[in-house]
């Protein structure tokens, strides 16, 4: 898996100040997309170890809220495999910072048991993030004023119970 920019200080992408991973990948290709670099999966940097312990050292101090993940998209196939182990590591080291993920799939359509996207990564990656944001930016669905996302049809969803869920507002 590639990954096309680590920011280490975050304050757009969920609350509180975080730490944000924008992986390489994306299949969706939407109309309007803000980081269209990020369709090609092979954009960017190769995510190793080291990038890993660069993550993980910059969400130590106590001031850093959480971990956020955008892309590009990562329930790809290809990025479930290296980010579920990741996540996972995240949660164990950090039990209280909070995960946040961004997906342009369905979670009750695209990443469901037999969903288009489900892979025997899904549920370990969803096992670990608090707030999804899910479907695709639909360009003629824009607003500007609503919070974390960047179309109407986009959903902020409480996984903290998954596969419970619930709708969220913010």
């Amino acid at each position: 898996m590639n990954y096309a920019n680590i920011k280490k200080i975050d304050v757009a992408d969920g609350l509180g100040v975080r730490v944000s991973l924008f992986v390489s990948g994306c299949r969706n290709c939407c109309k309007g997309c803000f980081n269209q670099c990020t369709w090609d999966f092979c954009y960017g940097e190769p995510f190793t170890a080291q990038t890993e312990d660069e993550i993980l050292k910059a969400l130590a101090p106590e001031h850093i809220a959480g971990f956020s993940l955008l892309g590009g998209e990562p329930f790809e196939e290809e990025n479930q495999a290296v980010l579920a182990p990741f996540l996972e590591k995240i949660r164990r080291i950090y039990p209280k910072k909070d995960i946040w993920c961004w997906t342009g799939y369905i979670l009750d359509k695209d990443l469901v048991k037999g969903g288009r996207k489900y892979t025997e990564y899904t549920d370990r990656m969803l096992s670990c993030i608090d707030t999804l944001v899910d479907g695709p930016f639909v360009l003629e669905e824009r607003d500007l004023t609503l919070n974390y996302r960047g179309s109407r049809n986009q959903r902020i969803i409480d996984v903290r119970d998954y596969p419970k869920y619930a709708i969220i507002e913010l």
